[in-house]
This record gives structure tokens, C-alpha cells and sequence, in this order.
């Protein structure tokens, strides 16, 4: 048996060329990899030696060859392709081990020029793993160090591989050389005539790696299933460990992944409350327990049966008082053993943890996505995610009354909030809490009802409270009613023709209105 071994990325393949050489097998190498295997004192042939013509042009032919490429596509079942091997002194290559040239982490480094990016493009690479994946039952085609360990179990049971392993293998190789040639593509067809390289490249190829399938989509006469960034963000949803309860369904994971992100833009400790992809209650607190405690109050009854997610370790106390509502999903960076144990006899809560990256939550901002995808038909509308942050220095008051330093808290908070709420959004705020969302209206007016009456319902008293709208009053009777309601400041972008109605309104009912130029429209 014949094994030939190409990586860029060298880890494990000594000690695996050791096992290969121990069982037997013959090593065929090229450049820094043959180097490796024979300073180790591995016997090993240069593929140069083995084709008879040397390497050249600084290394981009030396695989290239009939002596490879016969010895990879031939196949062992057809007597007129062993007699042409024959014919031509061609060995057979049983076992191809190959890693491509780093050009995806080559192009994320900062400062990486097109040529940088063209010299790391691989040729030989690509090609030698086509032709073993191709010919997959003939010839194993390893692609990435995880495999070593299974292929050598294997070889050192069977003395070959199986033809399911062998298949699986060829899957994962044209798997990676799709993912690396729309790394290219991306790449290449972002470039700009002025050399800049654009955030919309002229063909988006999307690499996403299926986790599971769900047992149905939306609705039960919809199937559905998981997948991920190829390179998912560090602390998202899709990096989540399971701990215990049922399989998660798609709509579940929806309103997680609104939960998720919206309580990780939380400094402090948080809790989110989502039910159908809308928070419909969210709070800050001294502790988790603190937090689940007023975000709780804000709708009780909308918060029956939702998703809950915590930016802090779940602690006893906290998860004691989670477990006396019923709930879908619960998410946190960590859990105690005593939380766990309180989860245990509800067997069907879906329990997440999602582990904070090594920065917290600053590690959380940089590794956000930086564009959102919708499916339109058969298109794709793409563009750059709402990270956008707001400091309370961006505020701009623009009512003769001049909000205090608590009132500036409160509307940034129900601003944060209004971004995770579907549009149109009205979100009352006061000491850290929700106390009225009003979401996914057509009128903004309706939806501003909306807030007052589900406040009313949870017996909240909005007297004092902060109000944030995502985005303009296009006229002045959205502002009356939230006042009505007991609003005494609120916040929105500004940028209506109307304006200055809204803010003569807001200056008539003695109320604090500031603008923050930005807009939340989520839809």
C-alpha cells in the first residue's frame, strides 16, 4: 500500500506517518512535509523521485504528474486501467493525506495584499484531492487531522478501510474543496478597481455545516434543519451544549437566537424573556435572580411557556424560581450543580449553556456577525448587522425640559431593548425593567397601545416611566398616548418631516424627549 502526504498544516501527521510506516505502508511526500517524515528518520520518497521530473516554478508544479494523478484515478476493478498503470510504470496510491494552503486564514489577516492571497491559493493540492475523492473506492483521502485517529483504527484492525469510511472521507474532501474554492470566489470577487476589497462581493457563497434535523419546521407539514457558519462567531447560539431535555425545535431555536443575542448586549447581569421572537420581558439586577425577577413581572402571561436567557452562571436561587413557570428553552454561559440539580426532575426543559468566550462580552461584539441574510423568493437580500452601539454623549435633547441622570439610564435601556423588538416597537422602561412592549404593528400607534395595555395587565404602573420608539413618531399621537399613559421621557431617532410637531408636543405635555439619529427597525 502507497500513501502519499502533503499537509500545509503539520499537526499530528509525524505520529501518523510513523503508524502508516509501521503497518507497512510506503511514503510518498513533497517539499516541507518529506522533510519532516525523514528528519525523523521516516523512509520516505520525494514525489519528485517517484515521478522522475523535479520540482519547479518555486514549488507550484511537483504533483502535477500521470505518476500521481494515474495512480490515484485508476481504477482497481477495471483490468484496462491496471494494464495502462502497468504500461507506464505507474504505482497505485492507496491513501492520499492532504491539507490546502491556509488561504482563508491568509486572507483574514490584516494587511494581506492579492498577492499574499494568489501565492496561497493551492493547485496540486485541490486537484491530487479530487482525484482520490473521486476514485473513493479504491483510494482513502484524508483532508483534516481529526481523521488520523479513525483511519488508523482501521488500518491496524482491517488492514484497510472501509468502503463507509472511505466514502465518508471522499464527502468531507469535496465538502472542503467547495468551502475552499467560495473562500476564493468570496475573496477574489470582492476586490474593488481600486484595490479595496468590498463587504458585498459580486458572488456570495455561503458554507454552512448542518448540526441537526429538526423534527419538522414552523409547522408540522414543514420540514427544517440546523446548520452553522462554517467559522461560527465566538459565544453564538450555534456553539451551544445541550445539558439535558428534549430536542430542540426550530422555532425554538428562533426565539432562542433572539434571546441570546439580546441578552448578551447586556454590561450587567441580565435576563431576556422571548416568546415568538420578541422580548416580552427583559431586566438588569444585581444577580441573576434579581434580574429573572423583573423581567418576569413584565408579562406573566406572555412569559408562559417562553425562552429564557441569562449573560450570568445560573446559580440555585435563580434557577429555583425559573422552575416554578413552565419553560421551552433556558440559556446561560454556565450553570451550578446545585441549578442543574433543581432542572433535573423536568426532564423536558431544553437547558443550554453557552460558553462565554475567553473576553466576555467584549470578545461577544467583535465576534458578531458583521451581515444578516434574509431569503427573499430566490434571492438574498445581505447587509451589515445592527451592532450599532449608543452612548448617552449621542443623545441629543431636544425638549426645553432636560432629562436627569436616571431618566438618561432608563432610555438608554428601553432603547437597547426596542432594537430586539419586531417594528413597529414601543418599549416603557423604568429602574432596569420592561414594563410594556409593544411589537410587530402596523400602526406605531397600535403599538404603543399595545405596551400601555399589556402593562395594565400585568398591573405595572407606568407613572415615570422611559420610552423608546425604533424609530420616528410620524406624528404627534403616538407621543399623547404613551404620555397619556404615564411616560414622562422619551426616546426616538428623529428624521420625520414632522419633528419638530412631535417635540412642540412633547415641550406642551412637560415631557423629556431626546433623539438618537439611529433607527431599530427589526422586521
Amino acid at each position: 500500500m502507497n500513501a502519499l502526504i502533503s499537509v500545509s498544516d503539520k499537526t499530528g501527521i509525524l505520529e501518523f506517518a510513523q503508524a502508516l510506516h509501521a503497518l507497512g505502508i510506503r511514503l510518498l511526500s513533497t517539499g516541507g512535509t518529506a522533510k519532516l517524515l525523514a528528519d525523523a528518520g521516516l523512509p520516505v520518497t520525494e514525489v519528485a523521485d517517484h515521478t522522475g521530473f523535479p520540482e519547479m516554478l518555486d514549488g507550484r508544479v511537483k504533483t502535477l504528474h500521470p505518476k500521481v494523478h494515474g495512480g490515484l484515478l485508476a481504477r482497481r476493478d477495471l483490468p484496462a486501467h491496471m494494464a495502462a498503470l502497468k504500461e507506464h510504470g505507474i504505482d497505485t496510491i492507496d491513501l492520499l493525506v492532504v491539507n490546502l494552503y491556509p488561504f482563508e486564514a491568509t486572507v483574514a489577516k490584516p494587511g494581506c495584499t492579492l498577492e499574499d492571497a494568489i501565492e496561497n491559493i493551492d493547485i496540486g493540492g485541490p486537484a491530487m484531492v479530487r482525484s482520490a475523492a473521486k476514485n473513493w473506492k479504491d483510494v482513502g483521502v484524508l483532508t483534516d487531522a481529526s481523521q488520523y485517529a479513525s483511519a488508523l483504527a482501521e488500518l491496524k484492525a482491517d488492514g484497510k478501510l472501509s468502503d463507509k469510511t472511505k466514502f465518508a472521507f471522499s464527502v468531507a474532501a469535496f465538502n472542503r474543496i467547495s468551502q475552499y474554492d467560495g473562500a476564493i470566489s468570496d475573496y477574489l470577487s470582492g476586490i474593488q478597481d481600486d484595490g479595496a476589497h468590498a463587504l458585498f462581493p459580486a458572488q456570495s457563497n455561503g458554507r454552512f455545516v448542518k448540526l441537526q434535523d429538526l423534527r419538522y419546521g414552523e409547522n408540522p407539514h414543514q420540514q427544517a434543519a440546523f446548520y452553522r457558519d462554517l467559522y461560527p462567531a465566538p459565544g453564538s447560539l450555534v456553539t451551544a451544549k445541550q445539558l439535558q431535555g428534549k430536542e430542540l425545535s426550530y422555532n425554538n431555536i428562533a426565539d432562542a437566537d433572539a434571546a441570546w443575542e439580546c441578552v448578551k448586549s447586556f454590561d450587567t447581569p441580565a435576563c431576556v424573556i422571548v416568546k415568538h421572537a420578541n422580548p416580552c420581558g427583559v431586566a438588569v439586577g444585581k444577580d441573576p435572580l434579581e434580574s429573572y425577577s423583573k423581567a418576569f413581572k413584565t408579562d406573566p402571561t406572555s412569559a408562559f411557556g417562553g425562552i429564557i436567557a441569562f449573560n450570568r452562571p445560573l446559580d440555585r436561587a435563580a434557577a429555583e424560581a425559573v422552575s416554578k413557570q413552565f419553560v421551552e428553552v433556558l440559556m446561560a454561559p454556565g450553570y451550578s450543580a446545585e441549578a442543574l440539580e433543581v432542572f433535573k426532575s423536568k426532564v423536558n426543559v431544553r437547558i443550554l449553556e453557552i460558553a462565554l468566550p475567553p473576553g466576555g462580552k467584549t470578545d461577544w461584539d467583535n465576534g458578531r456577525n458583521a451581515v444578516d441574510v434574509k431569503r427573499i423568493g430566490s434571492g438574498l437580500l445581505m447587509q451589515t448587522a445592527d451592532n450599532r452601539e449608543l452612548a448617552i454623549g449621542e443623545l441629543k435633547v431636544v425638549s426645553k425640559k432636560q432629562p436627569t441622570p436616571q431618566q438618561l439610564q432608563d432610555l438608554l435601556f428601553a432603547w437597547k431593548v426596542a432594537k430586539f423588538v419586531k417594528s413597529n416597537a414601543i418599549v416603557f422602561c423604568a429602574d432596569g425593567m420592561t414594563m410594556g412592549v409593544g411589537a410587530g404593528q402596523m400602526s406605531r400607534l397600535d403599538s404603543a397601545r399595545i405596551a400601555s395595555i399589556k402593562a395594565q395587565h400585568a398591573k405595572l404602573s407606568l407613572a415615570g416611566t422611559a420610552v423608546a420608539s425604533d424609530a420616528f413618531f410620524p406624528f404627534r399621537d403616538g407621543l399623547d398616548v404613551v404620555v397619556d399613559a404615564g411616560a414622562t421621557s422619551v426616546i426616538q431617532p428623529g428624521g420625520s418631516m414632522r419633528d419638530q410637531e412631535v417635540i412642540d408636543a412633547a415641550d406642551e405635555r412637560g415631557v423629556v424627549m431626546v433623539l438618537s439619529g439611529v433607527r431599530h427597525f427589526r422586521h
